[in-house]
């Protein structure tokens, strides 16, 4: 896959986008598509010099817009000294190659820059070969593209030898390290897995933040662990997982992780080949569904997100709808709130509604502890102590011979408290 920023040159590309308003779409979701086009391709390094729309009610077969509009567009690319022109909409391997003799320049889809800017902003192993094979396998059906000047030159019986030859080879080559890839992926999922079961040993909860891209999903995971992942105002910032311990008002332990963003039109192969990282949300306890309350677009946003969560089979789970970015509203923007009971608004940046959504959490997860009434000696200082550490004290009572508490404690440390424990409350788990 060719980045949009050239290293032998330096120069920028000149990037032409190209949308087809369908009779299923208005223009206000075309423009509104456009625009994001216009930000990844931004993100990508390119510079964005003009786009052009087509009415149509539905793509043509061969050149996914007119021939007429192609060649409009083509000539105005020509003008305008365009390097690339990105369609909002996939394209099949047949329609890229054709559009490409029209336009005599690269044509990319929206599919294509997205694994580009993946493929820049990967950073761990699991990320790289992640999007290697979402990049292989979005690559396999187009290799004729590329091995057509050798096949075509001539035509014809007799004149199939070189280039059929090679353009078998390499795709022998693609399906192979396709299969080297899902190997290596297969042995990621068995370690995340090990790792998942190291964690529900200590029974926290786990709870993954979801969300568009953009929405400000890492600078509220610093915000509330103190944790430092890299957080910038563009698309697709960070696509590694990151999980840190936050620690509730409660003494609650919680296990939150930050996922890639997710888009409108998110590519199925992409979706596929992140399957390893997203099994964190299919497996989440409870899901941080974090929106940029600020964003004209912010309906069709959370709509987008829940596709994706019903493609990777997380439908259904327990969700904490998050508004961020309600600093930007100004006390004239709608918040949503009322829609969506339960749901909370803050601002991860300046830290407004960040006690609220603690204490919501806190209400969430609470059910994992038991209710218990403790004596303890006051000798056992260490005892207290600990207590103090990972529970909820609710009582204490420190007259006597010895000291007496109502606490909520984790399950899994009822064996270290049960010589003290002189009864389990009937409302465990309640407020």
């Amino acid at each position: 896959m060719k980045a949009l920023i050239t290293t032998a040159t330096k120069r920028t590309e000149r990037v032409f986008l190209v949308g087809v308003e369908l009779k299923s779409r208005n223009a206000l979701d075309t423009r509104d598509s456009l625009e994001e086009l216009s930000e990844l391709a931004c993100t990508a390094g390119g510079q964005v010099v003009g786009d052009g729309t087509q009415k149509l009610e539905a793509p043509v077969a061969g050149t996914f817009i007119g021939s007429g509009k192609a060649d409009e567009f083509a000539r105005h690319c020509r003008q305008t000294d365009v390097d690339t022109v990105i369609f909002d909409d996939e394209l099949s391997p047949a329609q890229s190659r054709n559009l490409e003799r029209v336009f005599d320049c690269k044509v990319l889809d929206r599919t294509s820059l997205i694994l580009d800017i993946f493929a820049q902003r990967a950073r761990t192993k699991e990320g790289k070969l992640q999007i290697e094979l979402a990049q292989l396998q979005h690559l396999l059906p187009r290799l004729t593209r590329f091995w057509g000047h050798l096949s075509r030159q001539k035509g014809g019986i007799g004149m199939r030898g070189d280039g059929e030859t090679q353009l078998e080879t390499d795709r022998r080559r693609v399906q192979d390290r396709i299969a080297r890839i899902a190997r290596e992926l297969e042995v990621v999922r068995r370690q995340r897995s090990t790792q998942r079961q190291g964690r529900q040993r200590n029974q926290w909860p786990l709870a993954s933040i979801v969300g568009y891209t953009n929405a400000g999903k890492s600078t509220l995971l610093n915000a509330l662990t103190g944790a430092v992942v890299l957080a910038e105002d563009k698309l697709f910032a960070t696509l590694d997982p990151t999980t840190r311990r936050l620690r509730l008002p409660t003494n609650q332990n919680v296990l939150l992780t930050d996922t890639v963003g997710f888009i409108r039109k998110l590519p199925h192969g992409l979706v596929e080949a992140f399957k390893a990282t997203l099994e964190e949300v299919v497996q989440a306890d409870l899901l941080l569904h974090v929106v940029d309350a600020s964003h004209p677009q912010a309906d069709e946003q959370v709509q987008a997100v829940n596709s994706v969560l019903d493609e990777i089979g997380a439908t259904g789970k327990p969700t904490l709808m998050v508004f961020n970015k309600t600093d930007k509203l100004n006390g004239n923007g709608h918040t949503f709130l009322d829609r969506y009971p339960g749901a909370v608004g803050v601002s991860a940046k300046t830290g407004e509604g960040l006690p609220a959504l603690l204490a919501e959490l806190n209400s969430q997860v609470r059910p994992v502890r038991e209710f218990m009434e403790l004596s303890v000696p006051h000798e056992a200082a260490a005892v207290i102590a600990r207590l103090h550490a990972v529970g909820q004290v609710i009582e204490r009572d420190y007259e006597g011979e010895k000291a007496w508490f109502k606490a909520r404690i984790p399950p899994h440390l009822h064996e270290e408290f049960a010589p003290f424990i002189v009864r389990e409350l009937q409302t465990a788990g309640s407020a």
